[in-house]
């Protein structure tokens, strides 16, 4: 038997296709959706997936303000900061949070379920959080991803 012909076969960056998602957040749960969204980053669903190598999809987030919270997580969540100084730590709420900035909630979600190094980050760039319902992405042809 020739064992050299079951080779395992990595992916390598040159032979990546990516592909180009769009998500409609509205009325979605927030944790839900965004685990999707990382594991579609993170290209977990595809078959050529490895784990050193960033084989993963671009996803465009629209109508990020409109997403939703179960329970009473929209008052009692709270998000914490800290500069590194003295008194540096602030906090705010979710309803605070899409007030302000309505892209940070979905971005800090799926921030978190990606892995913290440089394949991370690559992974982060891949992903466009919009307030609204537009986006310009249209030259990209993205398709309509359902959660």
């Amino acid at each position: 038997m020739n064992t050299l012909s079951y080779k395992t076969q990595h992916t390598r960056l040159e032979d990546v296709k990516r592909k180009w998602y769009v998500i409609d957040a509205e009325a979605q749960v927030v944790g839900r959706m965004c685990s999707r969204i990382a594991h579609v980053l993170a290209g977990k669903h595809k078959v050529d997936y490895s784990t050193h190598v960033d084989v993963g999809d671009c996803v465009i987030v629209i109508n990020a303000e409109k997403v939703r919270f179960t329970g009473k997580k929209m008052d009692d969540k709270v998000y914490l900061t800290y500069s590194g100084y003295p008194g540096g730590q602030k906090s705010a709420t979710p309803k605070e949070v899409l007030a302000k900035h309505p892209t940070r909630v979905v971005e800090v979600a799926v921030r978190k379920m990606l892995p913290k190094s440089k394949l991370g980050d690559a992974m982060f760039g891949k992903l466009f959080v919009y307030a609204g319902s537009e986006h310009p992405h249209a030259a990209q042809k993205p398709e309509p991803y359902t959660i």
